[in-house]
């Protein structure tokens, strides 16, 4: 299956040509840039930049370099209740 691009995409070694430009890709908002190719299928979006999103949020940059996803699973775990139902530290509600 073929890409199908949503907007052309600049020629290498140019600037954007979208209105505003999108951000290079080395900018901190690079994932804002106009997708030019799309295939949710496989779970990627190539921008005009040039950066490949993918639906993991992992990256991967025009350079070669990769940024690891990003997702809430990442995160610490929360901790469980201490015995008694209560958390950790946690003090009992009186209920009259």
């Amino acid at each position: 299956m073929t890409a199908s691009p949503l907007s052309s995409p600049a020629p290498l070694g140019r600037a954007c040509a979208h209105e505003p430009a999108c951000p290079a890709a080395d900018a901190s908002d690079h994932e804002a840039a106009i997708p030019v190719a799309v295939h949710p299928e496989q779970g990627w979006s190539l921008l005009c930049n040039g950066v490949v999103l993918f639906e993991d949020t992992g990256e991967l940059l025009p350079d070669g370099r990769v940024i690891g996803p990003r997702r809430p699973t990442d995160a610490p775990p929360v901790q469980a209740p201490a015995a008694g139902g209560l958390p950790a530290g946690g003090a009992a509600l009186l209920v009259r």
